[in-house]
């Protein structure tokens, strides 16, 4: 197909009407290492907001600003960036890559205008990439996706398209093709515009003819996306089959309606390391990109009421105290105000829009604006919150998303006992800027547990546990909970007899223990005849029968048992509840070493799922672990992943999701719950015997 106008009147071809007004948030998305720090840079360099683009290896990026994340050199947490570009307020939010740090943007998501997807066509990275684009398209959030490192790109854009698509439920369409002078990408062809662009190392691209040996390449690449919108355009339809050339405000109307729409998914290509293809990009985002409007009827926000905004993270700072991060989404809010969130009444002491780590104070927010704001006490993130309580009542609502499971535990011991108080307040403010991590006192075990999304995800809430909170701990595997039981029925006898002046103490009881079915915990009940135990003591036997349950001959708890109270004595003066409470306890510790007790450990029902091309891997991590395979199959309404289930004890689910990970580039992940008790047999039985032995004796 010929071209449709000429370069110069391309000025025109963005339809005025379709173009967004106000403040927008545009999410940056993608696989780990994929460049979104590295492309947030150079928007920020293109919209003038930073005199030049920084390296992020070298700690001199606005993103990745913390210490943590530039001692990782990865993304730990979402950064924020307020700019203007051709007139129009953005605030730009890059999302963490790694699944291990993916909760934060499950808060920040609902509320974006749309997203750039930053990737590369690198199969190993498709299932990663699938897990990011499953939520966009099940929030319904318009996305575009910027093909990344274009420049050391070593196969054809059609391919990369192929492999990319394979990620994707909805269809990808080529907005670009590369330019290519000796197996290098140097400059691209808009296929909207019809126009050859080459890039110019941290500029805007330079307008160049289509040579005559890429104008077949962009006619049939062009045609291609024609159909493609086609598909969801009668009339364009129509054109096409009659060889009429649509014109240029059509294209671009079809092309933002069904961005919009979520129809379609436009793919960009370019080299952020470079600066290259931004500027295009960031024209798409302006002219095709929908705007806050669009986001208040997915949120089911209405446009009356009183001002309102959508709380999407917190942050603790070690100077400033709270800060919570906030789009607001109807109206406008000023510092100083008081605004109402489910759980109370806060006034906005302090107001400022963010620039990474910086921020610059302002006054007022106004609809689409992104700014964080100070000492609101009783806000959390998710929540609502509105300017007037009364009339906007009916708008408040906690929407913060549920956090995943944890897959990762660590066991921890402040290195100073004074630090124990600290510790949970500094733990408290932790969970609520991250609400997948976990704390966990656990009574039984006398063990303070950490739980999280990986090993990486706990390394770096513990540092930033000693570095902002001068807290230091020790780490150590969580201990298992295991448990004993019996395997024969025994009749003993428990007494109990003490004279020291006085009143006395006794009792006497004769007990049939016997083992119960598994997971039936304890039961007990009486035979006795002839009032040899009175009835009052009943209760008191019970209870002693549960003393000696709580450590039982092995060193642990003891479960699924029975006890049957069948005689007995008792002394009209000397007997009381605790003579036969202690009596029976004795009892039942007697016949628990009589029984022959065996060791029990917990195993977890664990549902994997991997990539379809790793599931050898994860069987033969599951073996090694001492697991059983229960079954398998696809993972239901995911292409190229499986779903396995498995059974694996407890105390072999350390690390797991570390090789999961491993074996599946990072996107691999399990559910686990308990399922029953086992019986240890053998050496293992007595080396965990042994050791927890030991340990109780201070060893």
């Amino acid at each position: 197909m010929g071209q449709i106008l000429s370069p110069a009147s391309s000025q025109g071809a963005h339809s005025h009407e379709a173009r967004a007004r106000g403040p927008r948030l545009i999410a940056l998305a993608g696989p780990f290492q994929c460049g979104k720090t590295t492309l947030l840079e150079a928007i920020l360099a293109h919209a003038g907001a930073i005199p030049r683009q920084g390296p992020v290896a070298a700690g001199a990026s606005v993103g990745d600003s913390s210490p943590e994340a530039r001692a990782h050199q990865m993304s730990v947490e979402s950064n924020v960036a307020t700019v203007d570009y051709m007139g129009d307020g953005y605030t730009f939010i890059d999302l963490p890559g790694s699944v291990e740090f993916a909760h934060d943007s499950r808060n920040i998501l609902p509320t974006v205008d749309a997203a750039v997807v930053v990737c590369e066509a690198d199969p190993r990275k498709i299932p990663a990439l699938q897990l990011i684009l499953r939520q966009l398209e099940e929030l319904g959030v318009p996305h575009f996706i910027f093909l990344n490192k274009i420049d050391a790109a070593t196969i054809d854009v059609r391919e990369a398209l192929s492999i990319l698509q394979q990620a994707s439920r909805t269809p990808l369409l080529l907005r670009q093709v590369p330019i290519w002078n000796n197996g290098v990408a140097v400059g691209f062809i808009d296929l909207a515009l019809e126009r050859a662009y080459v890039y110019r190392e941290h500029a805007p691209s330079e307008v160049v003819d289509i040579s005559g040996g890429d104008v077949a390449t962009e006619k049939e690449a062009r045609y291609s996306m024609l159909e493609r919108l086609a598909d969801y355009d009668d009339a364009l339809m129509e054109e096409l089959i009659s060889d009429i050339e649509p014109p240029r405000d059509q294209v671009f109307d079809d092309l933002t309606k069904e961005l919009r729409a979520g129809l379609v998914v436009p793919l960009f290509i370019g080299s952020a390391e470079r600066g290259a293809g931004v500027t295009r990009l960031l024209k798409a985002m302006r002219h095709e990109g929908p705007g806050i409007e669009a986001t208040r009827v997915r949120l089911g926000v209405g446009e009356g009421g009183p001002a309102l905004a959508r709380i999407i993270r917190t942050i603790h700072t070690p100077h400033g105290g709270k800060m919570s991060v906030a789009r607001v989404l109807r109206g406008s809010l000023a510092d100083g105000q008081t605004v109402a969130s489910p759980q109370g009444e806060d006034r906005i002491s302090g107001m400022s829009h963010l620039m990474g780590a910086a921020t610059s104070k302002t006054t007022e927010a106004k609809t689409g604006d992104v700014v964080a704001l100070g000492r609101l006490d009783h806000a959390q993130t998710g929540d609502t919150i509105v300017a007037d309580a009364r009339s906007g009542a009916a708008d408040l609502q906690k929407t913060r998303a549920e956090a995943p499971d944890p897959v990762h535990a660590l066991a921890l011991n402040v290195k100073d006992r004074k630090d124990e108080m600290r510790l949970a307040a500094a733990m408290t403010k932790l969970i609520e800027e991250d609400p997948s991590l976990v704390f966990v006192h656990d009574q039984e075990l006398s063990q303070i547990k950490l739980f999280g999304q990986g090993e990486m995800h706990l390394r770096v809430a513990l540092e930033r546990l000693a570095s902002r909170f001068n807290v230091a701990v020790d780490c150590s595997k969580p201990t298992v909970a295991y448990r004993e039981t019996i395997r024969h029925k025994v009749t003993v006898r428990g007494r109990h007899k003490k004279q020291s002046g006085g009143h006395g103490q006794f009792g006497d009881v004769v007990m049939e223990i016997a083992p119960r079915g598994r997971g039936e915990g304890f039961a007990f009940s009486e035979r006795v005849h002839g009032g040899s135990v009175p009835r009052q003591y009943f209760s008191s036997v019970e209870a002693g029968c549960q003393d000696a349950l709580l450590h039982g001959p092995l060193g642990f708890p003891v479960v699924d048992v029975e006890a049957v109270l069948t005689d007995g004595s008792y002394h009209s003066v000397d007997s009381s509840d605790m003579a036969f409470r202690t009596a029976a306890r004795i009892g039942m510790s007697e016949a628990l070493e009589k029984a022959e007790p065996i060791l029990l450990e917990p195993v977890l029902a664990v549902d994997i799922f991997v990539p379809s091309d790793a599931m050898s891997r994860a069987t033969g991590i599951v073996s090694a672990r001492r697991g059983q395979i229960m079954g398998f199959g696809p993972r239901e309404g995911w292409d190229g992943w499986d779903k396995l289930e498995t059974l694996i004890p407890e105390a072999e689910m350390d690390n797991l999701i570390v090789e999961l990970r491993s074996a599946t580039a990072g996107a691999g992940f399990y559910q686990a719950r308990f399922d029953h008790l086992a019986e240890v047999v053998g050496k293992q039985a007595r080396d965990i015997v042994a050791a927890h032995t030991a340990k109780a004796n201070g060893g």
